[in-house]
């Protein structure tokens, strides 16, 4: 099993391990456990080999020092975006499968860093719901228990690190499709601050990022350092930080911050799971034992009506710039969704991004006055069984319970982490604790979740694969 990037980064520079042995490795594991629980969706192994032999080579002829951080790692890419002379399908049966013509920014972020494609991991259709049960891509499962699901919609990339096919994966966050797997999966992951990560257009006005899942912090904030980059093409772009995450990582961790606490859901009528609650609970005390003082001041809170209403407008129109070939393959809540948006006059869609702005702005406002950092549960409820939405009829509706907590800082586009930082002994599953911080802040997110992953360690903890 593969713990973590940066160390096996560093053993591949080293020469202990070569790239060829460690994507071998990696293939055995998804031609073992790819069949029970559908992490990809297109694979191309012949193709990572021969990146891999071509990543062995250059460790022989170079010196450490001159490869890249993440010289010969495998890291599987998400299904929404492109690698070139692959797919994209967008997890539809609407869509063309004709290879791409070059690699989204984002993908060659990751391959200047090193990295090797290993494959395109599962996604709900077009990224719109947090599981996989697609006509598309079929169901994915969750490693810890395979009647449930992995979360989404980065939900391959969830299952490849916490199964072990993988150390570390891209993923894409909307309204939570980082940190809803991670925490489904007992991973790391961060969803960073809007603007901090680009790709090739602005998505979703912005709700919508790229980052990665993994095992540790170190891996997740090392990864981050090589994606945001100043890029002079994005519409929104600040310039490269000049202070490394992982420079943040071994820095001494900030002491008496004021931590803000929210568990009581955004939208009425969602009951937060007791083990969810007991969480949070665990989390907060590590945080007082380590020096830090919770304030008991509440946010300026929209009103479940303003929520969703501002949120929904948006999100419907996820999937436009998306190249469907055939319109009547489109999933139902997905063609609900288009229609939604058609419904929509440009005037009345203005409107909603304009009040999306302002009530960011009111939020973020409130909370730098109040608090350095903001505890809630990842999500309200327990990984959901597979073919639970079906009880409601709408996959969007059983989606709420799962995003309640994460879709806010979408809006906002405040960083925000989910730790795995409690294991429910009822149910056997992984539970994540969400850390929000405010606007290019996620050094004070790594360093107060390095607290956390010492004071209450996971990496023991694993997926009980039969």
């Amino acid at each position: 099993m593969i713990n973590s990037a940066v160390e096996l980064a560093a053993a591949i520079r080293a020469k202990e391990v070569s790239p060829v042995e460690v994507a071998d490795c990696c293939l055995d594991r998804i031609a073992e456990l790819d069949p029970k629980l559908n992490a990809f969706c297109f694979r191309a192994d012949d193709e990572v080999r021969a990146a891999a032999k071509a990543a062995a080579d250059a460790v022989v002829r170079s010196r450490p020092e001159d490869l890249p951080p993440f010289h010969g790692v495998p890291l599987p890419i998400k299904d929404l975006v492109h690698v070139a002379g692959w797919p994209t399908t967008y997890g539809s049966l609407a869509t063309d499968r004709a290879p791409q013509p070059k690699s989204d920014p984002i993908v060659r972020r990751f391959t200047d860093a090193g990295f090797l494609p290993l494959g395109k991991t599962t996604t709900s259709e077009f990224g719109a719901v947090p599981f996989t049960e697609s006509e598309a891509q079929g169901i994915s499962r969750n490693p810890w228990d395979p009647d449930r699901t992995p979360g989404g919609s980065s939900s391959g990339a969830g299952i490849a690190v916490s199964a072990g096919m993988a150390p570390i994966a891209h993923a894409e966050d909307g309204g939570g499709s980082i940190r809803m797997p991670a925490s489904c999966t007992g991973l790391v992951g961060l969803k960073p601050t809007r603007g901090l990560v680009t790709n090739a257009v602005v998505e979703v006005e912005g709700f919508a990022t790229s980052g990665v899942v993994s095992r540790t912090l170190a891996d997740t904030a090392a990864a981050l350092d090589v994606l945001a980059k100043h890029d002079p093409g994005a519409w929104w772009s600040q310039p490269t930080p000049t202070r490394s995450l992982a420079g943040a990582l071994a820095a001494k961790p900030p002491a008496g911050l004021r931590i803000g606490v929210l568990t009581t859901s955004l939208i009425d009528g969602i009951p937060v799971d007791p083990a969810c609650l007991a969480a949070v609970g665990k989390t907060l005390r590590a945080l007082e034992e380590a020096g830090h003082r919770i304030v008991d001041k509440p946010l300026p809170l929209p009103t479940s009506e303003e929520l969703i209403s501002t949120f929904l407008k948006v999100w419907h129109v996820a999937s436009a710039g998306i190249p469907v070939v055939d319109p009547d393959r489109v999933e139902p809540h997905n063609r609900a969704q288009r229609e939604a948006a058609k419904s929509v006059d440009s005037w009345t869609y203005a409107e909603s991004v304009h009040q999306t702005q302002v009530l960011s702005r009111r939020i973020v406002e409130a909370f730098t006055d109040s608090f350095d950092l903001l505890v809630t549960p990842t999500m309200a409820c327990l990984p959901p069984k597979i073919g639970a939405w079906r009880e409601s009829g709408n996959p969007v509706l059983a989606a709420y319970p799962m995003g309640v907590f994460t879709s806010l800082f979408n809006v906002t586009g405040q960083p925000a982490i989910s730790l795995p930082l409690h294991h429910d002994e009822v149910s056997g599953l992984p539970v994540g604790v969400q850390l929000v911080a405010a606007p290019w802040r996620e050094d004070l997110l790594v360093q107060v979740s390095r607290t956390l992953e010492q004071a209450l360690p996971w990496l023991d903890r694993r997926p009980p694969l039969r």
